[in-house]
């Protein structure tokens, strides 16, 4: 059975014709659409709250009527309402889900038209700062032996492909693209690179990135061809990327890191630590492929929380 909403707590803030489409609009949600319980309780609370602000917002508890003719700028003042008692965008974007839901369900039955909710443009989730790993973690997890491995040529395979995150800001789908004949050597000054959307790049390579992959080679007991894959899996065919993945959980626990510290963390690391050592957004922006400069312009927030991090960590005065 579908919980229904309490009418005796409800109704100081609706009108009964509300709550009896509101059961109805729970029902159709449970028994037709099967959303779990979790779902359809927290879309009972934010209608909820949706209706308590209405009470206040219109002067009474709302009736259909009421809900008929709300406009935009009433659901935006719902949003601002909220967003001022500390509700994340998150949360607020879900909120506003809830509600359109219950109204496109009124709107199927010819009751309200939803056009006022469907012009409102829910909140964006803030974007969450990548999390680097710092500089002597990151040499630690692409210049140790740490025997994880069954295989010794597995362990240096792992390490020339976090090599390659680290030492030259690639995502894992472009370091598993390299072939034989594109694979680095200790010789080699630059790479070309296949990124997002075909678009390519040239990157310049250190001298142990080059290493690591020759490291691999030698120890690979499997023919790498010019045109085939330059890393491969266990049994010869190409690897799966969440190999890598794997490798870097069994090297957090081996080294204390965090959740956090992942594959694509080293990429993050790549553009953070250039950008700390005097390297340009331009240049970086290159680097990493990014089509825009807003993409790379979130490593100087990075980078400006850490100088705060370490002032207030250092300052005498703190």
């Amino acid at each position: 059975m579908t919980a229904h909403p309490d009418p005796d707590a409800l109704l100081v803030f609706a009108r009964k014709d509300v709550l009896t489409r509101i059961s109805a609009w729970l029902d159709h949600l449970g028994e037709e659409r099967r959303l779990a319980d979790k779902t359809l309780v927290a879309y009972e609370l934010d209608l909820e709250q949706f209706l308590r602000f209405l009470t206040g917002h219109l002067g009474g508890a709302p009736s259909l009527a009421d809900i008929k003719d709300l406009r935009p700028a009433d659901y935006r003042a719902f949003l601002a309402y909220r967003r001022a008692n500390g509700v994340q965008s998150r949360s607020l974007a879900r909120s506003l889900a809830g509600i359109r839901s219950f109204l496109k369900f009124l709107e199927r039955r010819g009751e309200v038209n939803a056009a006022a909710s469907d012009a409102v443009r829910p909140p964006r989730p803030a974007k969450s700062l990548p999390k680097p790993v710092p500089v002597k973690e990151a040499r630690d997890i692409v210049g140790g032996d740490f025997g994880l491995e069954s295989a010794p040529w597995i362990e240096a395979r792992n390490t020339a492909v976090l090599t390659l995150l680290y030492g030259c800001g690639l995502r894992i789908s472009e370091a598993l693209s390299l072939t034989g004949r594109t694979a680095p050597t200790p010789e080699t000054r630059t790479i070309r690179i296949t990124g997002k959307g075909g678009k390519e790049r040239i990157v310049p390579t250190l001298p142990v990135v080059g290493e690591a992959v020759e490291a691999y080679l030698k120890l690979c007991p499997y023919v790498v061809s010019a045109d085939g894959p330059l890393f491969l899996g266990a049994r010869g065919g190409p690897l799966n990327p969440r190999m890598i993945q794997l490798a870097m959980e069994k090297l957090r626990g081996a080294l204390g890191l965090p959740d956090s510290a992942t594959p694509h963390a080293l990429r993050h690391s790549f553009a953070t630590h250039l950008l700390s050592g005097g390297g340009d957004l331009r240049t970086i922006q290159e680097l990493m492929g990014h089509a825009n400069l807003s993409s790379t312009q979130i490593y100087t927030e990075i980078d400006s929380v850490q100088l705060l991090n370490a002032y207030d960590k250092a300052h005498p005065r703190k």
